[in-house]
């Protein structure tokens, strides 16, 4: 029954994610994002290619697809799954991260799921992993002005902060209020893992240009 809920979670997520903000908007103001700039369908490239609106535009289009998907699986698991709702929360949310990078109606070519991992970071309700995150990322990107490696220190820094609060026992269950810990705590880990390590996969091209000192900053 279990594995059944993580399995219409990720499905539900990937629906979701299917909502490719940088893609549509491209295609209102005439053009294939994927067509430009780094070919990538995300908020950079939609940012360097259409301007600052356009970047706002499809950030937070990415975020609140995410976001919501999260919350919908927050409500759903506390009403009825109360001993899974952290898992089923990731689930959701790693599953709009999978849509919105594979598009199945794009030939599985969409963007690096960035921003749609911050809604997952959003969704999750927990400010601290919000402000480590945040703060993180700006100053990241501030002093290097590499997106793309400040988008790496937040994957990172998710898992990590995350483990941390875990294992000091300062995450509680949305249901109950209760610690979160045991398998519950295992699962919930292995999937924000799968957040960054698919986050990496998805920028080895970055990596290598960065490498090479090749890789393109912001402006």
């Amino acid at each position: 029954m279990d594995i059944g809920v993580r399995i219409i979670c990720l499905l539900f997520g990937y629906c979701m994610g299917l909502i490719q903000t940088s893609y549509i908007y491209g295609r209102l103001h005439g053009i294939d994002i994927r067509d430009h700039g780094s070919g990538n369908a995300g908020t950079t490239n939609a940012l360097r290619v259409l301007g600052k609106k356009a970047g706002l535009i499809v950030f937070l289009g990415d975020l609140l697809k995410a976001a919501i998907a999260c919350i919908i699986a927050r409500f759903v698991g506390v009403n009825f799954f109360p001993d899974i709702v952290f898992p089923m929360i990731l689930w959701s949310g790693f599953g709009v991260v999978i849509g919105h990078n594979f598009p199945f109606y794009m030939g599985f070519k969409g963007g690096k799921g960035i921003a749609a991992t911050a809604g997952v970071i959003l969704g999750i309700l927990d400010w601290r992993i919000m402000v480590v995150c945040l703060v993180a990322f700006i100053i990241t990107v501030a002093v290097t002005r590499y997106v793309s490696v400040g988008s790496l220190v937040v994957v990172t820094l998710f898992f990590l902060t995350f483990l941390s609060l875990g294992l000091f026992g300062k995450i509680t269950k949305p249901s109950t209020g209760e610690i979160l810990a045991g398998t519950e705590f295992v699962e919930s880990c292995i999937v924000i893992f799968m957040f960054g390590s698919l986050a990496f996969y998805r920028h080895k091209p970055n990596i290598i240009r960065l490498i090479n000192g090749e890789e393109n900053k912001l402006f």
